[in-house]
């Protein structure tokens, strides 16, 4: 069992985790790569029957190793070339305020991905929006009008190195 802390000893969560073999650890790596593979397809490429990937893919997703499967899409094909990483404070940092905010970003589209940090800001937001004037008008409906919000830090990507879904995973003994 681990155990995951905020600011002091309130525990947040208790997070139970699995015990993986190496046709688990296979078959993660296969999926991290192409989760659009048939099972059929998918148990060739890791060296174990249908059944066998079948079970072992439910028994992943049962327990919380498999979140979800998704495709990727290009958000410059699709006109949301703006990706913007930001830095919000909050004034106050009680639990009801940072709750309250949480929900306001979970609600947002653009909104890709929101960490609660420390040390530093209250939280770090990865936001994706067709232009300026959308990221504008975020700025307006999240944190502008927001009065427990103290301080807003943006950067703005000029170039993506690296975007990577992929966890690197232990490998296993042959």
């Amino acid at each position: 069992m681990m155990y995951l802390f905020t600011n002091g000893n309130e525990m947040m969560k208790s997070v139970e985790k699995m015990d993986l073999d190496a046709t688990d650890l296979r078959l993660l790596e296969l999926l991290q790569a192409d989760a659009s593979s048939s099972n059929q397809a998918l148990a060739e490429r890791a060296h174990v029957s249908p059944a066998t990937c079948l079970r072992r893919v439910a028994r992943l997703t049962a327990g919380g190793v498999i979140e979800r499967r998704v495709a990727l899409l290009s958000a410059e094909r699709l006109g949301a070339g703006l990706s913007a990483i930001v830095e919000i404070t909050l004034d106050r940092q009680g639990a009801e305020h940072l709750a309250a905010f949480e929900a306001k970003v979970m609600a947002e589209a653009a909104v890709q991905q929101c960490y609660r940090v420390s040390p530093g800001p209250d939280f770090v937001l990865v936001v994706q929006l067709p232009d300026m004037a959308g990221y504008h008008a975020l700025v307006q409906r999240l944190f502008t009008q927001d009065a427990n919000v103290r301080n807003v830090k943006s950067f703005f990507s000029v170039h993506r190195v690296k975007f990577e879904t992929r966890i690197a995973l232990p490998r296993s003994a042959p």
